[in-house]
């Protein structure tokens, strides 16, 4: 029976990636987007299935998963990965832009944990969640908000809490922080803001999605099987202190 896992935020530049890593590891792929017209252009792949969702609203979660379980019987792996960066700056960050920051970054990965669990209960094997944090959560010397970093230090937190409540039942919670990656994100920033961002990496260049989906793969595949409660932070090498 082939595996199934579902990715947030999937019509993003690190969404794809993490897509195509996955079906290339011959996963059963369900992505999950507000974008229907980049999902539908996703599934010319073979074995990926894309599902509108407003992923800062919980009753469209709960839909949603009700639906894969449905139509997919069960999961076995989700990745976390629908997120953004507001760039307002403290002390004048709207109250408004405080919430959908935490929605989106915190609140939809939590709802989908939950709906997700229960649908891994009976499934074969180790079961995998992968949370897509930030490097932001850590390195503060970089430009990153408040909002932004508090809200992924949370994911954090629930990461370590799931793997420790789940490690018995063979749930496995991980989550990648990475700095610097080129995606659409990089559009928040301005131009000499950026430069100067991918000049501290060590390697002189920003890191490429398709690095990070492959510490996906990695964690899903059953050589992750003995790492939980994990944050593995990708950067290069820039921060070791």
């Amino acid at each position: 029976m082939q595996k199934v896992a579902v990715v947030t935020g999937a019509a993003g530049g690190m969404g794809r990636a993490i897509v195509t890593r996955l079906l290339g590891d011959g996963m059963v792929v369900v992505g999950l987007d507000i974008d229907a017209a980049a999902l539908a252009q996703m599934e010319v792949q073979t074995g990926f299935t894309g599902i509108e969702a407003d992923l800062m609203d919980a009753a469209a979660i709960a839909d949603t998963f009700a639906r894969i379980a449905q139509d997919f019987d069960g999961v076995d792996a989700l990745v976390n990965n629908a997120g953004t960066c507001f760039m307002s700056e403290f002390p004048d960050i709207p109250v408004d832009e405080f919430e959908r920051q935490m929605s989106l970054n915190f609140s939809g990965a939590f709802h989908c944990c939950q709906a997700a669990i229960k649908l891994m209960a009976g499934r074969e094997g180790v079961r995998k969640i992968v949370n897509i944090s930030s490097n932001g959560a850590y390195n503060f010397d970089a430009f990153d908000p408040p909002h932004y970093r508090a809200s992924k230090a949370a994911l954090d937190t629930l990461t370590k809490d799931l793997a420790r409540r789940y490690a018995t039942e063979k749930i496995a919670v991980n989550s990648i922080a990475p700095a610097m990656t080129e995606t659409p994100l990089f559009g928040v920033v301005s131009a000499e803001v950026l430069a100067k961002a991918i000049a501290q990496m060590p390697h002189g260049r920003a890191m490429q999605p398709s690095e990070i989906a492959a510490w996906v793969g990695f964690l899903i595949s059953p050589a992750g099987d003995i790492s939980s409660g994990n944050v593995i932070i990708l950067n290069q090498g820039r921060d070791v202190r």
